[in-house]
């Protein structure tokens, strides 16, 4: 699939993967909006103890086995082999 259709999956809660890709376990998913109490002194600060309002990302369980935000790059987004991981 494109990535338009992987996006589509991804905001329906699926996990997609290139097939390209070499790395064991990888994927990416997508997170929503939502906020959380503030875990470092500077977020305290920042917003008054109160909770940190966070927009929606999208994120990458690495083959390192931890996850990063993530953007894709120009040949992700021009890539038709998406697929969707079960």
């Amino acid at each position: 699939m494109n990535f338009g259709q992987a996006i589509e999956a991804l905001k329906s809660g699926k996990k997609v993967v290139r097939k390209g890709w070499n790395g064991k376990g990888m994927f990416v998913y997508y997170v929503p909006a939502a906020s959380y109490p503030p875990t470092t002194d500077v977020m305290k600060r920042a917003f008054g103890g109160k909770d940190v309002p966070y927009r929606e990302y999208l994120a990458l369980k690495t083959a390192q086995n931890d996850v990063a935000t993530w953007s894709p790059s120009t040949s992700d987004a021009l890539a038709e082999d998406w697929e969707v991981v079960e």
